[in-house]
């Protein structure tokens, strides 16, 4: 008989010994996975939160003290630099401790500030510039400003400027002796001495008194939300004010570097500072020839003293004092000269000294405004009616507008009459001479306001009606680029006046296109001339006037080019171009008898009233060759007289000088070490 044999639950143990174990490793892990994250948080803290907690626990932040950047040049054509930045070392000291008497602390400290400003003292006496005012210890303890009386306790203490080699070898060397030094580059603003289109290429101010212009104006509004400090413009930055300063402020501007400066909550410093150096500018190459530029600028004051003690017309003009020029090539567009006489020193603006009521009248660039180099003797601005050098324009609307043609012959008696029958008003040619038969060409050589009056203003009238005849004028005159800007670019550049829309003063509409007819309705800055005279060379281009031919940055590298630009066109028939250019046949003008080269030209003389009187003005345009043209000018000169006398030999001065650098012919023809230049002899021709 078999016995019986009890039941053993083998699976239950094995399955509780195994669900154990099975707790136990995951026990493990997780304490082993929990570990893991507390070193790596424990890590996050000490490496990468921890400065950041730490400074939060002691209040602490970093502050930004700004160093002003370094501008770029402005280059002349040929290379030579018209506006540079020169650098200034400067030591400035970060106070790294509190050495206020007003602490326990700072009274302690005091000793070594005193100290310290004996050493640095001592190495100015034995390594500074011996001719300059020696600093003492007393003068560097105000300035590093203890008490911060003029600074906050972390911002940088200016020392001292324009450090010797010497000095800034000291003090490199021996950092470690001088606690929160800093040796920074700065710099300093500089204008060719030879004053050199000053107008043109503008100056500097300081960002603060620079806020009534729109541009800085918004640039102070968007400073309070600029993230990056480079771009932050500081109250003491020189920033451009006027000509090609301003119109490339940013570029030339580069970026402001700082020195970012740890500190703690009662504005001293905690740590040491660290510095970001400022970046220099880009170089702008400008279109302006220095040679050309100051020829320009001396045959202008040569022509004034010549009118203030020669005879003219059988007078003296001494009320000429003021004259403008523009030398602007026709393929390019490049103006290669812009001066706007008398001018002034550029370096007087940024050098600190006082801002004399001549240097003030002398800023305005009289070639793209109406308030130019101070006013003539009776206070003619640099905007004048143009006269007689509107005429080639005239007998291209005639010809266009199917007023006349051509070959047609007008009988000038002298005069043409405007106005009701029995109460005319005679307006008569220059000096009331009569010319007799002429064709369109002729009526532009010999200047007849009788010709232009009869068969240009009188029959736009006819042909559209009075206010409708003054729209289409408008229409031409906008179209060369008299009155509307040039698109130069530069600051400040006025549309010039359009008289003729006032109606009600000119009488009529008819009187407004009569006087408008031969120049006597209508003011234009010599830039609108000089790119009007382009236009009639061109045969129908209104060409961009250039100052700046590249951008460059400081190793040279092409950053931005100019090219040739139309701004508009207009199309005529190549016959009515060729009538004009041989109606620009001016004779009897002073200055050219011996000009080598056929050239297109016209000279003009606008009355202007003084109180009842009519006084000359002096207005010249031409372009050479007359066939294949380099060149155009157009010359103003207030109450000089009649332009073939006042205005005429500044500008054959100025073809001379580009004659001499570039050549009217493509080839340069320098002059010769005994050639010297002469004034034409004084004529009687009149012009109008």
């Amino acid at each position: 008989m078999m016995g019986f044999r009890p039941y053993k639950n083998v699976p239950d143990e094995e399955e509780t010994k195994s669900r154990f174990h099975g707790r136990i490793n995951i026990f493990f892990f997780s304490a082993f996975l929990i570990f893991c994250i507390i070193i790596v948080r424990l890590a996050i803290l000490q490496f990468v939160e921890g400065p950041e907690l730490a400074s939060q626990e002691s209040g602490g932040e970093q502050k930004h003290f700004p160093l002003q950047p370094i501008r770029g040049s402005i280059i002349d054509a040929s290379g030579e630099k018209l506006a540079y930045s020169t650098a200034s070392n400067s030591l400035y000291i970060t106070l790294m401790k509190d050495y206020s008497e007003k602490t326990d602390k700072g009274k302690a400290n005091q000793p070594e500030a005193v100290e310290m400003a004996k050493r640095i003292v001592q190495a100015f006496n034995k390594y500074g510039d011996p001719s300059i005012e020696q600093m003492t210890v007393k003068n560097v303890m105000d300035e590093l400003d203890l008490e911060y009386i003029k600074q906050h306790g972390y911002q940088p203490r200016l020392i001292k400027s324009n450090l010797t080699k010497e000095e800034i070898a000291y003090f490199m060397e021996n950092r470690a002796k001088f606690p929160g030094i800093q040796i920074v580059e700065e710099n300093v603003r500089h204008y060719d001495p030879d004053t050199v289109a000053v107008q043109t290429i503008g100056y500097l101010k300081k960002f603060k008194g620079s806020k009534d212009l729109k541009d800085y104006q918004a640039i102070d509004q968007s400073n309070k939300d600029q993230d990056n400090p480079g771009l932050i413009y500081t109250e003491e930055e020189w920033i451009g004010y006027d000509g090609l300063e301003r119109m490339y402020q940013e570029e030339l501007r580069g970026k402001s570097g700082y020195l970012s400066i740890p500190i703690n909550p009662q504005n001293m410093v905690d740590g040491v500072p660290t510095m970001v150096a400022p970046e220099k500018g880009l170089n702008i190459h400008t279109t302006i020839h220095k040679d050309i530029q100051v020829a320009t600028e001396q045959a202008i004051m040569d022509r004034l003293q010549y009118l203030h003690t020669n005879p003219v017309s059988g007078k003296l003009h001494k009320d000429a004092v003021t004259g403008y020029a523009v030398a602007m090539e026709i393929d390019t567009g490049h103006v290669v000269a812009m001066a706007s006489m008398p001018d002034y020193d550029s370096n007087v603006w940024g050098s600190g000294g006082k801002i004399t009521q001549d240097v003030v009248d002398s800023s305005g660039n009289g070639t793209i405004t109406i308030y130019g180099s101070g006013r003539s003797g009776h206070g003619f601005e640099s905007m004048i009616f143009l006269g007689s050098v509107i005429k080639p324009l005239t007998v291209l609307i005639g010809l266009n507008e199917g007023l006349f043609g051509p070959n047609d012959t007008y009988p000038d008696q002298g005069y043409a009459s405007i106005g009701r029958e029995g109460s005319e008003t005679k307006i008569r040619n220059s000096s009331g001479h009569r010319i007799g038969p002429i064709k369109p060409q002729q009526a532009i050589q010999q200047s007849s306001n009788a010709f232009m009056i009869d068969w240009v203003g009188k029959r736009l009238v006819n042909k559209y009606g009075g206010e409708k005849g003054v729209t289409v004028w408008d229409k031409y005159m906008e179209q060369f680029g008299l009155g509307v800007v040039t698109g130069s670019g530069l600051p400040k550049e006025h549309k010039g006046l359009k008289n003729y829309t006032d109606t009600k003063a000119a009488g009529s509409n008819l009187a407004a296109l009569a006087y408008a007819s031969f120049g006597q309705q209508g003011k234009y800055t010599p830039l609108q001339l000089a790119q009007y005279t382009v236009m009639l060379a061109n045969e129908g281009k209104r060409i961009k006037p250039q100052l700046v031919s590249k951008i460059t940055d400081q190793n040279g590298k092409v950053v931005k080019e100019f090219g040739r630009e139309v701004l508009n066109e207009v199309h005529f028939p190549k016959q009515y171009w060729q009538i004009i250019k041989q109606g620009m046949n001016t004779q009897g003008i002073a200055g050219f008898e011996d000009f080598k080269y056929d050239f297109a030209r016209k000279t003009g003389t606008s009355e202007q009233s003084y109180k009842g009187v009519n006084l000359d003005n002096g207005v010249f345009i031409a372009f050479a060759p007359r066939d294949n043209p380099k060149l155009a000018v157009a010359v103003v000169v207030p109450e000089g007289g009649f332009g073939s006398q006042s205005a005429a030999p500044i500008a054959r001065k100025i073809f001379d000088a580009y004659d001499e650098v570039y050549g009217l012919d493509g080839t340069p023809h320098p002059k010769k070490a005994d050639e010297q230049a002469e004034d034409g002899s004084p004529d009687e021709s009149g012009d109008n």
